[in-house]
């Protein structure tokens, strides 16, 4: 009880025994006395010895002499002792950790939880403490207008007005490291070679092959192609490719070397490397360039006739409807790439199907007729026109193990009359971009351009269509695709391809002998429209471009993704006054405005910077910049490059590249979910470690709190081995395949591979693959217990057109693949 009940009840209680007690002196006197007043006084009644503990006075303390305690009337309390204290109520040893005085704070005592009424809260823990104290203003890293980024303005000049006219011009090129001269293929059978000046007037013969070429009109024999070998100023080697006369129609591919310093090529040096018999006189593709690997790269059509009446493009038994892939430097005639899909096997002889075996030299098929095609020069991707049928036309971007399509398809569409065997065909490649026959009808492959002279024009693919004599480039449509730009829709003449100096300018060939080069147009075109240096961004220090600015607020991942073993550190800039908020499946949406930065480093050293925007418009868009080596400023990078860094190829993505992964279903900004953030990061401004949600909670980034961060998703560290490797496996899966393998996502493919997606609900675990089985019997996208029959293992080991993630990676990550490997093996079922 309460001290106020406990004064309450004892006056009461004892006027009640008062009461009835029968020992009061004025009762007994008064039935005694007589009617007169007595002479004497009469002897006081003796003291009750009845030791009863009771105020019987009632002046508030209790009467109790050394004999017992005293009766009522008397006033001499000197010998009382002094009052007891009211016993005090106990504290409650609940120790059930609850906050019972509803101050706020959980009261925890040593010996349990205090009762309500307990103000003492000097022994309850402190609240979790968030990383940060305030929210930093971010006033100079902030999305910019995109009002400056239109498309490009060209036109095209006669570079060389006083030369005479070249006899069908089909290719033109210069010799790697010599700028001084250019050399123009005519399909008649000869090279000519002519100074790089704008006043020349005269050419020479470089090579005269037209006594061994069967003469083109008015078929597509002829000379078609020309490549320098890459020591060219050592070794004065040159390929041709042309056809020579006969019953079928032979393509060769031979070797000339130049024995006076490279000044003319000697026929009688020829050394035949290829001979392969066409089916008929049209479809020869022909062209031929090195790759970046130093390995000859050389494209040939299916062998002629309408609608590949032999089915040679779907057919890698044969050589045609094909682009190979050969090492001239290696045995002879030619060796094979080791890493060709179909290396190992004997070599195709020149007459198509009579191999048994699919062809080592082969890098990809199922192609009509590759007329012209080129390699990136920043990113050594290849780029290739395909001839269509009756339909379409399409530009198709080359990977090792591709299977484009041909006779099956005509496009990305159905081919109306496809070989039998186009029944069992799965995972067939799509073109990045196709023109149906209402814009052209004999497509022209051309060149990703580089140079400087036309910035709008920087990374993006150019070519054009031989009988429309329209001009185009691919302009990133912000959905990971493109959309073709119309640069001239007229150019007057017909262009059966391009060329491209050494500094990366690109010259059109004008089939009626003119060499014209592409320059910039009257228009206005238009630019990136964030900053060409990121130290003028406004995202990074002004005094160190490799921190960050002060309105940044940086954090981590639990699972990240793979990045060919680069260490990252990201932050997020959100503009002051907005918030960010959270779906339901725990995706961040931040408001327009928004940059998220990213830094890469390889041994330490800084590679790259990424800053991914959310511009006002509303539209996500990524762009990379380029450290230099002194690691004081980083250059934006246009349409992609691939570099040479700490002993590897670094890839800096295109912006079209950046959104295949960074889309809506995923979310955009991939990273910023819950479960990915829901861990504790060291914040440097404050030292200060706390849990990364509780932080932005705590600074106002959230238009809704999100409370406690234990109740929210969690995701598994993959490489923390005291969790499950059930966990580790799901989170790695969620964190490099689940923003393309998801539902809405941009995978061909009804894939679910997010990490709360229970195993059976993910449509992989035994299920048959539905885009090609690899060469695995019996292959499943995961077979429970065998990881060797799973093709989501094997494409997560290989880095070609199946390679798994499929862009933006040239290193398997063998730790992630053995990770995936070993949850397989020991899965038991689904």
């Amino acid at each position: 009880m309460t001290r106020m009940t406990e004064m309450l009840w004892r006056p009461l209680l004892a006027l009640l025994i008062a009461s009835l007690a029968g020992c009061g002196g004025s009762s007994s006197g008064s039935a005694n006395s007589p009617t007169s007043a007595p002479t004497t006084a009469p002897p006081p009644p003796p003291p009750t010895q009845c030791a009863d503990g009771i105020d019987n006075d009632m002046d508030g303390a209790i009467d109790l002499d050394d004999a017992g305690c005293e009766n009522a009337g008397d006033d001499d309390e000197n010998d009382d002792p002094p009052p007891s204290p009211p016993p005090t109520p106990p504290v409650a040893q609940c120790a059930d950790g609850i906050d019972n005085d509803m101050d706020g704070a959980i009261d925890l005592d040593d010996a349990g939880c205090e009762n309500a009424g307990d103000d003492d809260e000097s022994d309850d823990p402190a609240p979790p403490m968030a990383g940060l104290d305030q929210r930093p203003s971010n006033l100079t890293c902030l999305a910019p207008d995109k009002s400056g980024a239109g498309g490009a303005s060209v036109t095209t000049e006669n570079s060389f007005p006083d030369l005479p006219a070249f006899a069908r011009p089909v290719a033109l090129l210069q010799a790697p490291d010599d700028s001084s001269r250019w050399f123009v293929v005519e399909q008649t059978g000869r090279v000519r070679v002519f100074s790089n000046d704008p006043l020349v007037s005269s050419f020479q013969t470089f090579i005269d092959l037209r006594t061994s070429v069967d003469p083109p009109p008015p078929n597509e024999s002829g000379l078609l192609g020309m490549a320098f070998h890459p020591d060219f100023a050592a070794n004065r080697q040159v390929f041709l490719s042309y056809t020579e006369p006969g019953s079928p129609l032979v393509s060769v591919v031979s070797r000339f070397t130049s024995l006076d310093g490279g000044s003319t090529l000697d026929p009688s040096t020829q050394v035949v490397i290829l001979r392969l018999n066409q089916d008929a006189g049209n479809h020869n593709g022909g062209h031929l360039a090195f790759g970046p690997d130093g390995y000859l790269y050389i494209g040939f059509g299916d062998g002629g006739g309408g609608g590949d009446p032999l089915d040679r493009a779907q057919d890698p038994t044969n050589l045609l409807g094909a682009m190979l892939r050969i090492d001239v430097d290696g045995a002879a005639p030619y060796g094979i790439p080791p890493d060709n899909p179909f290396a190992g096997n004997p070599l195709c002889p020149s007459d198509p199907g009579v191999s048994g075996q699919e062809c080592p030299e082969i890098y990809a098929w199922g192609l009509r007729n590759p007329w012209r095609w080129s390699f990136d020069r920043n990113t050594g991707e290849i780029w290739l026109g395909d001839v269509g049928q009756n339909a379409r036309e399409e530009v198709n971007r080359i990977e090792r193990g591709g299977n484009y399509g041909w006779d099956c398809r005509e496009g990305a569409n159905p081919f109306s009359s496809p070989a039998a065997s186009c029944a069992a065909e799965t995972g067939l490649v799509d073109p990045v971009a196709q023109y149906d026959h209402g814009e052209g009808s004999s497509i022209s492959g051309g060149y990703v351009y580089r140079g400087t002279e036309i910035p709008a024009l920087i990374g993006r693919f150019v070519f054009a269509d031989y009988v429309s004599s329209k001009l185009w480039a691919l302009a990133d449509n912000g959905q990971g695709g493109y959309d073709l730009e119309v640069l001239d829709d007229s150019l007057g003449f017909n262009v059966p391809g391009f060329g491209e100096a050494n500094n990366g300018e690109l010259y059109v060939i004008d089939f009626g002998g003119r060499i014209r080069k592409l320059v910039e147009g009257s228009g206005s075109g238009g630019s990136p429209p964030v900053a060409p240096l990121l130290s003028s961004t406004g995202c990074v220090s002004m005094a160190d471009a490799s921190q960050p600015a002060d309105g940044l607020i940086p954090y981590s991942v639990r699972a990240p993704f793979w990045s060919d073993g680069a260490t990252k550190e990201r932050w997020l800039a959100v503009p002051d006054g907005t918030t960010i908020t959270v779906d339901a499946a725990g995706d961040f949406q931040f408001p327009s405005g928004t940059v998220l930065m990213k830094h890469f480093r390889l041994g330490g050293e800084l590679v790259e910077t990424r800053l991914f925007m959310r511009h006002p418009d509303g539209d996500w868009a990524g762009y990379s910049y380029e450290w230099d080596s002194l690691q004081t400023d980083a250059t934006l990078v246009q349409g992609g490059k691939v570099s040479q860094v700490s002993g590897q190829d670094w890839i800096f993505p295109s912006g079209t590249d950046c959104l295949v992964c960074h889309t809506a279903a995923a979310g955009y900004s991939l990273g910023l979910e819950t479960g990915q953030l829901n861990a504790d990061f060291t914040y440097p401004v404050t030292g200060r470690t706390a849990n990364q949600l509780l932080t932005l909670d705590a600074i106002g980034m959230f238009s809704t709190p999100l409370g406690d961060p234990g109740l929210l998703s969690m995701l598994t560290d993959p490489s923390d081995a005291g969790e499950s490797q059930e966990d580790r496996a799901r989170a790695y899966l969620h964190s490099n395949c689940a923003n393309c393998h998801r539902s809405g996502g941009t995978a061909p493919s009804d894939l679910d591979l997010r990490f709360d997606t229970p195993l059976p609900a993910t449509n992989s675990c035994d299920i048959s693959p539905q885009q090609g089985d690899l060469g695995i019997g019996n292959a499943r996208l995961v077979a429970p217990g065998d990881p060797a029959r799973s093709i989501l293992a094997e494409r997560m080991n290989r880095r070609d057109v199946h390679g798994m993630p499929p862009l933006a990676s040239n290193l398997i990550d063998n730790t992630g693949t053995a990770l995936i490997q070993s949850w397989i093996a020991g899965l038991s079922g689904c």
